[in-house]
């Protein structure tokens, strides 16, 4: 009995911070992050001059900007990978409390900055969106919710993560950003699916989705303007999806050469939500599939860590973080190719942006934080001692 709740290895609490970090970190998710963001100040150069010259700024002046914000979104995730679960829950649930209430306020502080959604808060030198802290916040907290709904008379807690999700994918959905209303409702899915959900109930939620998908394309002239022009046949040229497009098609393989690419000077925001064709043009797919992968192995390799995980709560928190983190950018790279509709999301890591870098950096750094190496051992190791 004491093996089971103990485990077999014994916990080395002498061990300094450090030491025990670096031996416990996923050392591979940390190198892919680091990865990726190295790429996207690389692209940041080849993006950001044509935007800074059309602003009057200094040609790097949105490059510096993304390697002040990176670096620091570097420096969040190495801190908050250093906590212990429950201080990760701790830091989940004040950060989604503040950042709740901000969404709150956003419909009367807010600003649209000119793109037709109310999503920011504008402090002059700098802005931030408070839906991007809140996805962290909401994962780990519904995650605890579930948890602990599985304990012997445990609160209902899977039904109040219900609730809490319908609240904020409503609160998402008026402003109007479906992208992050959908990444809400997808993250508490897979984690109530992970957790045990019928198949029944998921089939009902999921028509829930197609029905108010529905209504919203009735109802809303910003959903419908983007439905119809991703299943139009034909792509407007001189728009940025347009604009894209042809990006990759010219890029191919190898790329036309760096500084070489053209789209940098079209697109409005060809160092946020459209850097993978910037990334096409002038690399080819080459660096495209480099960046797939990098994403592949921090989603799948925190997953596989996660299978092994006795706690409840950091499974379902790892598995939610995990699937966010992939989702986000596999919709980013959709929207590009036009598999899926514009959603205005960025490339974790990749793109610019000052609030999702930081945003970012907190939310992977509870994902190294859920996946570190735990000193009692895995359920599989343990059983296995105990059959031999």
């Amino acid at each position: 009995m004491t093996e089971m709740v103990h485990g077999l290895a014994p916990a080395r609490t002498s061990d300094p911070v450090l030491p025990r970090w670096w031996r416990t970190i996923d050392k591979l998710t940390m190198s892919c992050i680091l990865g990726l963001f190295g790429i996207g100040l690389l692209l940041g150069l080849a993006a950001s001059p044509p935007l800074a010259a059309r602003n009057g700024l200094p040609p790097f002046h949105y490059v510096e900007r993304q390697a002040m914000f990176g670096g620091a979104a570097m420096v969040v995730m190495l801190l908050v990978s250093m906590m212990g679960p429950k201080a990760v829950r701790r830091l989940a649930v004040v950060g989604f409390a503040l950042s709740f209430v901000a969404l709150v306020c956003l419909p009367f502080l807010g600003t649209d900055f000119g793109k037709g959604a109310i999503r920011w808060y504008s402090l002059g030198f700098v802005s931030f969106q408070p839906s991007e802290f809140l996805k962290p916040g909401f994962v780990v907290l519904a995650a605890w919710l579930m948890a602990a709904a599985t304990e012997r008379d445990g609160p209902p807690g899977k039904l109040w993560s219900f609730g809490l999700m319908v609240i904020i994918v409503t609160m998402l959905a008026l402003q109007p950003d479906f992208g992050q209303a959908a990444l809400v409702l997808f993250s508490w899915g897979v984690m109530y699916f992970v957790a045990g959900a019928p198949m029944t109930l998921l089939a009902v939620l999921a028509s829930v989705v197609v029905v108010s998908g529905t209504f919203a394309y009735e109802h809303s002239e910003h959903f419908a303007r983007r439905i119809n022009g991703f299943l139009s046949p034909e792509v407007d040229p001189r728009t940025q999806l347009g604009y894209a497009t042809n990006a990759i098609r010219e890029g191919g393989f190898f790329g036309v050469g760096v500084g070489e690419g053209e789209v940098k000077w079209s697109l409005p925001d060809a160092h946020t939500d459209f850097i993978i064709a910037v990334a096409a043009e002038e690399y080819g797919l080459i660096l495209v599939m480099l960046i797939i992968a990098l994403y592949a192995f921090i989603v799948v390799g925190s997953l596989v860590r996660l299978i092994g995980e006795r706690d409840p709560f950091i499974r379902l928190a790892g598995t939610g973080l995990a699937c966010s983190f992939g989702v986000q950018a596999m919709i980013n790279m959709g929207v590009a190719v036009r598999l899926l509709p514009a959603k205005g999301m960025t490339l974790p890591f990749v793109s610019y942006g000052g609030s999702s870098l930081i945003a970012g950096g907190i939310a992977v750094g509870m994902l190294l934080a859920m996946t570190r190496t735990r000193p009692q051992g895995r359920m599989g190791e343990i059983l296995g001692a105990r059959e031999r």
